[in-house]
């Protein structure tokens, strides 16, 4: 089915466009529209996995300020996957501890790349 970005709850956009504040939060936006054109899930099923990840994010205290709406994308992305079997939940976790080494030896503003050694926790 067609991508309704409108329809997402908390989307922040402008006009009809949606609004990223990082490079990474175009990625995992980018990430979930192919997930879904792929099939791996419906746009239903991707709104209803956002909207109780910012559920449980607000019960536990999120100011719903819209700087955190991405982090939300995320973890409700991860859970999806997850879910789907495409992955799991300690695959997600030891690429994102790879990808938090990468980060921490890249100086500012240059790209990060992920080495075999990002993924050997020693």
């Amino acid at each position: 089915g067609r991508v309704t970005i409108a329809a997402l709850p908390h989307q922040p956009m402008a006009g009809d466009e949606p609004v990223f504040r990082e490079p990474w939060e175009a990625h995992a936006f980018a990430l979930a529209v192919s997930l879904h054109q792929k099939g791996l899930f419906s746009w239903t099923e991707w709104a209803a996995a956002l909207a109780a990840q910012i559920t449980l994010a607000q019960a536990q205290g999120d100011a719903d300020l819209g700087d955190t709406y991405y982090r939300h994308w995320l973890a409700a992305l991860e859970s999806l996957v997850a879910a789907k079997g495409a992955s799991s939940a300690q695959e997600l976790g030891h690429y994102r501890d790879a990808w938090d080494r990468a980060a921490d030896r890249t100086p500012h503003g240059q790209p990060i790349e992920l080495q075999p050694r990002d993924f050997d926790p020693a």
